[in-house]
């Protein structure tokens, strides 16, 4: 499944998105690379969601298919494609919201992503729609999605007790 993503994803961008807008889009691409990366290495050894292998590929490949492709892709076609006008803007969060959940939803019942810490698919929601608000948000004000991306970080360590100031090492 990880694989079929993969290969949707860059098929998907390949296909309706105008490349020659690259630099447009980029700064928010490595942000969300730059947020994924943080997650794996504040949540080493006590993940609260974790992407399992499905066809023998090793689960920091998947990560990295995800942080480096995935998650970029996704985010060009997300962003290209926005609305001029709320309706429509309303709708275009919707279906990527839709878009991401149902896929996770997928993958949880092949145990494709587990939860861990009291993780589940409902805080996976709640993540998710977060997560498109700040990549637009991220798009037209940078340094204010920074400070509230430092802000839901902050309560996410604390309310699911991400013991983060002990060494990596020591948590695996």
């Amino acid at each position: 499944m990880h694989i079929a993503i993969t290969i949707w994803a860059v098929v998907a961008s390949w296909k309706f998105w105008n490349w020659e807008r690259f630099y447009r889009y980029h700064t928010t691409m490595l942000y969300i690379a730059t947020m994924n990366l943080l997650y794996l290495f504040f949540t080493a050894g006590y993940h609260l969601w974790k992407m399992e292998s499905d066809i023998g590929l090793p689960v920091p490949i998947i990560n990295m298919l995800y942080t480096f492709i995935v998650f970029p892709c996704t985010t060009i076609l997300f962003l290209s494609r926005y609305p001029e006008y709320l309706k429509g803007q309303i709708y275009h969060n919707l279906k990527w919201i839709f878009i991401y959940i149902g896929a996770e939803w997928v993958g949880s019942l092949f145990n494709l992503i587990t939860y861990e810490h009291g993780w589940n698919l409902g805080w996976s929601l709640l993540f998710v729609i977060m997560m498109f608000l700040m990549f637009r948000l991220h798009y037209k004000r940078p340094l204010f999605a920074y400070l509230l991306t430092f802000v839901f970080t902050v309560l996410i360590i604390y309310y699911f007790k991400i013991p983060w100031n002990i060494p990596v090492e020591d948590r695996l």
